[in-house]
């Protein structure tokens, strides 16, 4: 009787192994512990359905936002001695595990010996800002899970402060270590580092009126 369990679960990992082993590495999202998170949709990729620049690529209200932020934060920071990264930045935060980053913030004597290797930084960044996610959410018993283990992990690694912009219900949501977690409006002033303040709401209107 032992026997014939074991068997059936050496089937069903060997039966796992397999099912894994058809999904691409292009459509691997992000690493959690040696366990990957997929691309949002990625089945209807293997299905033909959708091509895989149809869930890899950001949507335009995405990419828009990285781009103001990060040109926001690269002028007031720069020049206090920090590097200012986007564009689903891959940070490595421990074995068998990496994140993609909309926006980080590091110290720029801390990741300048890495500017320059094509490969992930393993150096934690002060500040990160995600705009909404391309995870695939399906795999978590509550689509909240993802972002409560993505934000206590980059925490956990040394990152200051995870901003969160989620542009469906327009609702900000920043976390600290030691510290009560907060959801806000987009018109709300967080507090960054060295005295520099962001407000995505005014500075939305701004971009709007130089348009």
């Amino acid at each position: 009787m032992a026997t014939i369990v074991k068997g059936k679960e050496l089937t069903n990992k060997k039966d796992k192994r397999k099912k894994r082993a058809r999904i691409p590495k292009a459509l691997i999202y992000e690493m959690r512990k040696g366990s990957p998170i997929y691309y949002r949709d990625y089945d209807k990729v293997l299905a033909g359905e959708l091509p895989l620049e149809a869930v890899i690529g950001s949507s335009g209200l995405q990419s828009w936002l990285v781009i103001i932020i990060a040109f926001f934060l690269r002028n007031l920071l720069k020049k206090k001695g920090y590097e200012i990264l986007s564009n689903e930045v891959g940070y490595k935060f421990a074995p068998k595990s990496w994140y993609n980053l909309d926006i980080a913030v590091w110290k720029k004597e801390k990741i300048k010996p890495y500017l320059k290797e094509n490969k992930l930084i393993p150096i934690a960044p002060e500040i990160v800002v995600e705009i909404d996610t391309k995870a695939d959410l399906r795999k978590f018993e509550n689509p909240q899970d993802y972002f409560h283990r993505k934000t206590q992990d980059l925490l956990d690694s040394g990152v200051k402060k995870v901003i969160w912009i989620f542009t469906n219900d327009k609702k900000i949501w920043i976390a600290e270590n030691k510290k009560p977690w907060l959801i806000v409006d987009f018109d709300y002033d967080i507090d960054l580092i060295e005295n520099v303040k962001f407000n995505l709401q005014k500075l939305i209107k701004e971009e709007e009126r130089n348009e």
